[in-house]
């Protein structure tokens, strides 16, 4: 039986383009909140497009909001608890990533970011595979402050 990081690295690190880096779509994100209400996100919508690219040491992440034809954007006020920061309907950054196989955790150290208040942080996330897909949970905040549970269900690409 194939260990905790041997299941992710076999997921984050499966087929691809090259032997070493490889890439993983987003199929779902959604956001819930204490009392199980639905939230969504206003700068991101409720089914953003987005994909994950991870290489031995390093990864890209990229998410953009399906509509961005709208001249309603809502803006940004704040960065919401244990979260990045978008910038007009799209999220991006990069940097280097570690996994903690006994708390079954992913470390993110962003190095580059399309918002400058991203490049320096730290996140960990809550990580499991289930068969092909890499889910990824955290707790952040809504535009409102209220307390959510973000989970992010990704699959190989290819």
């Amino acid at each position: 039986m194939k260990s905790y990081e041997e299941s992710f690295s076999s997921t984050a690190n499966g087929q691809s383009c090259d032997r070493d880096s490889r890439h993983l779509e987003a199929q779902s994100r959604e956001d819930v909140d204490t009392t199980g209400q639905i939230q969504i996100d206003p700068f991101l919508g409720p089914d953003p497009l987005g994909i994950l690219c991870f290489g031995p040491d390093h990864f890209a992440a990229q998410f953009m909001k399906r509509d961005r034809s709208s001249e309603e954007n809502v803006p940004q006020p704040a960065q919401a608890k244990n979260n990045t920061l978008s910038v007009d309907g799209y999220d991006a950054y990069f940097g280097t990533y570690s996994i903690d196989e006994n708390t079954g955790t992913l470390t993110t150290h962003l190095e580059g970011s399309i918002s400058p208040a991203n490049v320096g942080k730290t996140f960990v996330r809550d990580v499991r595979v289930v068969g092909n897909e890499l889910i990824i949970q955290l707790n952040t905040t809504a535009v409102d402050g209220t307390a959510i549970t973000r989970t992010n269900t990704f699959s190989r690409i290819g």
